[in-house]
């Protein structure tokens, strides 16, 4: 065979390669990867190297020097195809939904917070992460229920709750689901330690009339836990809050209490200082009633109540004195430096 119609044969052989060239550089781009396959031809080995773009142009640009094998070209078409089939179906199974896993999480709250968020959640009427026409943002209509046959009785620990909606046709997000049947939800609050909390939950779809069970991909399962997890956040904020506002209140009743306390001990001082202040009154006007002064020059101050007794001292004008005794005609005095003696009432007059 000359080299005209040889390479005529090469071209003619390479646009079946050609055309699936796209899909190799596609699974390249995708990160498949192409073992090393060794291919022969005219005595040599041209090698497919692993994630390589470059080996395969290559081989469908060589020019080849010698009789090329149609049923060699056939062979590695094949084996390539097959490869490409063989990446995009591991690649499919990778990212299959998978069903009835359920969900449990650990969540920082304790056992009665946990359990009144889902009590909340299981009362709201509405199961999240799931709809039965495409317009509607959930389903509605659901009842909190004590339990549910879809589900085998629960006999681990913690407390059991059941949100159930009936008569739902086809809800989304379980597997193949179609006909009308019954969806419900089942949540297991578990306790940890005091502060943290176990929650599991589960969702399930069953049809009326043939029973069939369709389990969850786990989108209703997240979508309540994320409700309730909201539900705990507010719970423990009202609880902070209440905290606060005690510690406010308490505050504001230590405050009052002092204000009192200090407003009974100003109306002690008040009356302690009116008491003073009436005491001083009284003395002032006591001492207006019983101090005199001595009128006259040559006052003399008697021993005894009559004229005749002996003069203990002679009292200058305006010499004042205090009355101890009072009888109808004398007064019983003391000077200022503690004399005591007599004086005829007519000696004594008002301090001026």
């Amino acid at each position: 065979m000359n080299r005209t119609l040889l390479n005529q044969e090469i071209i003619d052989y390479q646009q079946p390669l050609l055309a699936i060239h796209g899909t190799v550089d596609t699974l390249i781009r995708e990160r498949v990867t192409i073992a090393s396959y060794p291919v022969r031809s005219l005595g040599k080995s041209l090698l497919v190297q692993k994630n390589s773009r470059h080996s395969f142009s290559q081989f469908c640009t060589l020019k080849w020097s010698g009789p090329l094998s149609l049923l060699r070209l056939l062979l590695w078409c094949s084996l390539l195809l097959c490869l490409a089939s063989s990446a995009v179906e591991g690649k499919d199974k990778k990212t299959k939904e998978q069903f009835g896993l359920g969900f449990t999480a650990e969540v920082s709250a304790s056992t009665g917070e946990l359990t009144e968020a889902v009590q909340e959640v299981a009362g709201d009427g509405i199961i999240q992460g799931s709809k039965e026409y495409d317009k509607d943002p959930y389903v509605g209509g659901a009842s909190t229920a004590g339990n549910s046959p879809l589900f085998e009785k629960w006999t681990g620990p913690g407390e059991v709750y059941f949100k159930v909606r009936t008569n739902i046709i086809a809800p989304r997000n379980f597997e193949s689901t179609a006909d009308q049947g019954t969806l419900a939800v089942r949540y297991v609050v578990q306790p940890k330690d005091a502060t943290r909390s176990i929650l599991r939950i589960d969702a399930v779809y069953v049809e009326n009339d043939r029973r069939t069970i369709h389990p969850s991909n786990g989108t209703v399962e997240t979508s309540e836990f994320h409700d309730i997890q909201d539900h705990v956040d507010a719970i423990q904020q009202r609880k902070k809050q209440a905290i606060e506002g005690e510690k406010s209140r308490e505050e504001e009743i230590a405050h009052r209490a002092m204000e009192r306390d200090q407003q009974r001990e100003a109306d002690n001082v008040a009356v302690a200082e009116s008491s003073t202040q009436g005491l001083e009154q009284r003395v002032q006007s006591l001492r207006q009633q019983l101090e005199r002064s001595v009128k006259g020059s040559n006052v003399q101050l008697k021993s005894a109540p009559y004229q005749t007794a002996a003069s203990l001292k002679v009292l200058n004008p305006g010499t004042q004195v205090v009355i101890l005794i009072v009888t109808p005609y004398w007064y019983g005095i003391e000077t200022e430096d503690g004399l005591h003696g007599w004086l005829h009432r007519e000696q004594l007059g008002p301090i001026q």
